[in-house]
């Protein structure tokens, strides 16, 4: 058994948890839009086509915020198509992902989805294949009350409220060759800026999103940041991170510690953000906004033949439908640590994605909606994480990586809000309990409230359309006495729990 001591002080305040941080993302890819949340002959369909048991898991999952329409669609995206009479819109390749896109649903539709899901819409705007004017026409027609020709456009179409989209992306992933538009960052940069002020001008509220890179591994990572920033600085609020994590051939404990590639990422970009603040003079804060992140086998898509052909263009097809298990929900569930850890800079993120395609929600056509093991830890820390990030001094054992090199075999972080302590916990070790200490007494803690952890025999167990309930949190025994927590992690574990505090 390894052993973990970690002392829980509320004055050790990191910043406010931003509930932004808790944000999702959904493409046209594959089956995340129709088979996913749009299915007009299912049984539990609204009015629009919308699966109503689709809603009821998206809410419970605790989403905040979802980003549309992509992603590397995003990039070939004519939104025109997307609103208007269904029966006049085009139907257009999709070079991305080798796709037809029939636009049944756009802009319009999927900002009531988002309305009835309880959810901030995050909009991307095409500069990859399009530029400053066609944002624009974006921003008009989505934010403007009326008045203008595509405001009124809006309202005739059937949404005489503006959608009043608050966060913006200029583009996507622009650092990457895959990218339509992809550009050096000097070009990136100034086109970017350009948008920034022009969509400022129309409406001065809104928040703006400036690419940063698609992965820490690019070989532009931190010069591309560095000089994207120098020309944005004075017009964007955030910059965008993304990461994604796999297995590969790498033993089940290091997978576990990968969390630890995205503390380096966030750590490394904010240096940056700090560099061109210094060269600037400027005491203005950049966040960042890690508006794709999630666990995905990307190895295995890019070895799988992917469709060329002139006369093979599938309507949702399925793509990118992995199955997660308990090990990549102990690993999202680390993720979801480090993203607290450093909730002073990163203030906006994006699990990516929401239904069917690298998703914690999966559907069958015209059957049942289920949660993937993913689901679980992003729930219990969208609901439980609240209030304001804490640091946590913790003393554990380590382990060698080879990857990472040595790491903490117990990884945790802890909020705190106005009723009580959060603690999140992971146990790294795939064969070893973990016996953990928290000593609580500076948070005034009187009782447990829940705790549950998520934990199998078999860490490649999964949840499927046979078996949609074969995994799921279980109790976990946690003794509270003057002060002092104490219970025991599973081996390749993620765990969570709720104390309540003195009353003020």
């Amino acid at each position: 058994m390894t052993t973990a001591a970690l002392t829980v002080d509320p004055a050790s305040a990191i910043a406010p948890v931003d509930r932004r941080l808790f944000g999702s993302f959904i493409e046209h890819l594959g089956r995340a839009v129709y088979d996913g949340i749009h299915e007009p002959g299912h049984p539990t369909a609204d009015a629009e086509g919308f699966r109503a048991d689709v809603l009821d898991l998206v809410r419970e999952l605790g989403v905040t915020t979802v980003r549309y329409p992509g992603g590397n669609f995003v990039s070939g995206y004519r939104w025109e198509d997307g609103v208007g009479p269904k029966e006049s819109r085009p139907r257009r390749v999709d070079l991305a992902w080798h796709s037809l896109e029939t636009n049944e649903v756009g802009l319009d539709e999927f900002a009531r989805w988002s309305a009835k899901a309880g959810t901030e819409l995050m909009l991307a705007v095409n500069l990859g294949t399009r530029g400053v004017a066609e944002a624009l026409d974006l921003l008009e027609y989505a934010n403007l009350p009326g008045g203008t020709t595509l405001a009124e456009q809006r309202i005739a179409n059937g949404s005489p409220e503006p959608h009043s989209v608050t966060i913006w992306c200029l583009g996507n992933e622009m650092d990457g060759s895959w990218q339509l538009g992809h550009r050096s960052a000097e070009d990136y940069g100034k086109l970017a800026a350009q948008a920034a002020r022009a969509m400022r001008q129309l409406d001065s509220r809104i928040q703006l999103v400036v690419c940063g890179s698609s992965s820490r591994s690019m070989p532009t990572f931190g010069e591309w940041e560095r000089t994207v920033l120098e020309h944005t600085w004075d017009e964007v609020d955030f910059i965008s991170c993304h990461a994604y994590y796999n297995q590969g051939d790498r033993d089940l404990s290091e997978y576990l510690a990968t969390p630890v590639d995205m503390d380096r990422f966030i750590e490394s970009v904010s240096a940056t953000i700090d560099h061109v603040a210094a060269v600037k003079g400027s005491d203005k804060r950049i966040g960042i906004s890690f508006d794709e992140w999630n666990v995905w086998d990307i190895d295995r898509y890019h070895a799988d033949d992917k469709r060329t052909a002139i006369d093979d263009w599938p309507i949702a097809p399925r793509l990118l439908e992995d199955s997660y298990t308990v090990a990549d929900a102990v690993v999202v569930g680390g993720l979801l640590i480090s993203l607290l850890r450093h909730a002073d800079r990163v203030t906006a993120a994006s699990l990516a994605q929401l239904v069917n395609v690298i998703a914690p929600i999966m559907t069958e056509p015209g059957g049942i909606a289920w949660r993937q093991t993913t689901f679980f830890p992003f729930a219990l820390t969208s609901r439980l994480g609240r209030g304001r990030a804490l640091h946590v001094a913790l003393r554990s054992d380590t382990m060698e990586t080879a990857s990472h090199g040595t790491v903490s075999v117990v990884d945790a972080v802890a909020t705190t809000d106005d009723d009580g302590v959060s603690l999140f916990l992971v146990n790294r070790g795939d064969t070893m309990d973990a016996r953990v200490s928290v000593d609580l007494s500076a948070a005034g803690v009187t009782s447990i409230l829940e705790a549950h952890t998520l934990w199998d025999a078999d860490p490649t167990a999964r949840n499927t359309v046979d078996q949609p309930d074969r995994v799921a949190v279980r109790p976990l025994d946690v003794v509270l006495s003057h002060g002092i927590a104490e219970f025991t992690l599973p081996p390749s574990s993620w765990s969570a729990i709720r104390i309540r505090k003195e009353p003020a």
